[in-house]
């Protein structure tokens, strides 16, 4: 029995055919023991990749294939990457279970890769186009909070328009040591560079204000 119902996969075919322009190529980290979560999110991004012949999904075992793995910088599971038709990778990023809420940024970020644009705005965009200097943007979640997935969505959509900048959705839950380790005690919370941090769902040109910090940049010279 799938996860997802027939009403969720109908609208979602629908979706995708009205919506995604290019190819979008899911690359996914999983190992049969010892991983919580590992068979219901390969499940998750199977059901959702026979939804669309643009959606192409690319599993391999972590054990066995380190040096893949190495080569995008996994080090941990289940990991699971957005890359474009040329297998591009954005640094578009999830650990853990995109399930509840995280569901739909899951389809947010298929339908921003196929499309070829983040979204951001303008002012944004100069923003990041200013970095000198690479930023690793962590937001930490629960499938339950319904805040999350703005956050996890704004880092993937600076993510995929900055070539300076690595995004990650990391389920809380699963990756209690990294929740202990960077005091998260409610969600969601974001760690940049593990310098800069802030909690709360916070609007674009808010989020900027921490981006330009964890960057040395001014903005009023921007």
């Amino acid at each position: 029995m799938g996860l997802l119902s027939k009403q969720d996969a109908d609208f979602l075919r629908q979706l995708f055919e009205k919506e995604l322009v290019k190819d979008v190529n899911i690359l996914h980290f999983t190992q049969h023991l010892e991983c919580q979560y590992c068979r219901e999110t390969k499940m998750i991004l199977e059901e959702v990749a026979e939804l669309s012949d643009k959606i192409h999904l690319d599993t391999h075992n972590y054990l066995e294939d380190q040096e893949l793995a190495k080569q995008y910088n996994i080090d941990k599971i289940p990991a699971t990457l957005i890359l474009d038709s040329e297998k591009k990778n954005y640094g578009i990023r999830y650990f853990g279970i995109p399930s509840g809420y995280e569901f739909t940024t899951l389809i947010e970020d298929i339908k921003m890769v196929s499309k070829g644009d983040s979204g951001l705005s303008e002012l944004t965009r100069k923003v990041l186009a200013q970095l000198t200097t690479d930023l690793h943007i962590q937001v930490f979640i629960t499938p339950t909070c319904p805040h999350c997935p703005k956050m996890v969505k704004l880092a993937h959509q600076m993510a995929f328009e900055s070539e300076r900048i690595v995004a990650d959705m990391i389920e809380s839950i699963e990756f209690p040591h990294l929740a202990n380790k960077y005091n998260v005690y409610a969600v969601p919370k974001v760690i940049i560079n593990d310098s800069v941090e802030f909690e709360g769902a916070l609007p674009e040109h808010m989020v900027i204000e921490y981006i330009a910090l964890a960057g040395n940049l001014d903005l009023d010279k921007i």
